[in-house]
């Protein structure tokens, strides 16, 4: 029986190389797949991990219909036995219900790849879906650390090298790297703990590095 499957952990746990894996291990056997991502850091079209790992994918719109697709494309003579879906906390409640259609009226197996919850804390809307209706949702075993070297729970945002908890949900941009000045907008992972208090990596090394006050004045 075709099942719905829900990867999700942090932002750098692993899921887009996982996403490829799956694929790979899949074609291996004779099997044949579609690919599906939106929003990539690599751009339009592309699946990619932070590995440097890439491949080709189709571009999820707002309005893009899993259903109609995969209808279509049997229909004309094509074969799919399975879908690798990344990103997937980005697709709509609707595209997530099309998916579980496919699933369960087609028999075609679906992989879905997400985070669970935005910089603010807040689950996305595909991902809660998932939840609801994944046969399986599994927690990658491989665990992001926040830069006190506790598990990372949490995704935050950064605009100038600032913690920020408002703004809009979807902003693309990349893991923050510490040893570098920071992007504009960038992303870094955080133990629940130096996420309430927005401690990122940038700030608690410059407060690392502030001069102790003079015990006199």
């Amino acid at each position: 029986m075709a099942e719905l499957h829900f990867f999700t952990g942090t932002m750098d746990s692993g899921k887009s190389t996982l996403a490829l894996q799956t694929n790979h291990n899949h074609a291996a056997r004779g099997r044949v797949g579609r690919i599906f991502t939106t929003h990539d850091r690599a751009g339009e079209a592309k699946l990619s991990s932070r590995l440097g790992l890439t491949h080709d994918a189709l571009e999820v719109e707002q309005d893009f219909d899993f259903w109609t697709y995969v209808v279509s494309s049997l229909t004309a003579g094509g074969r799919i036995d399975y879908l690798i879906c990344d990103e997937a906390q980005f697709y709509s409640r609707g595209q997530i219900d099309q998916l579980a259609k496919i699933v369960d009226e087609l028999q075609i197996d679906c992989f879905a790849f997400g985070i669970l919850t935005d910089f603010r804390g807040l689950m996305f809307e595909g991902s809660a879906r998932l939840v609801e209706l994944a046969d399986r949702v599994h927690t990658l075993q491989v665990e992001a650390l926040c830069w006190c070297g506790k598990r990372a729970t949490h995704n935050a945002r950064t605009e100038n090298g600032v913690m920020v908890t408002e703004g809009e949900v979807i902003v693309v941009g990349d893991v923050e790297k510490i040893d570098e000045p920071p992007a504009d907008v960038a992303y870094e992972v955080l133990c629940r703990q130096h996420h309430r208090r927005r401690l990122t990596a940038a700030r608690a090394k410059a407060v690392s590095l502030a001069p102790e006050p003079l015990p006199f004045g």
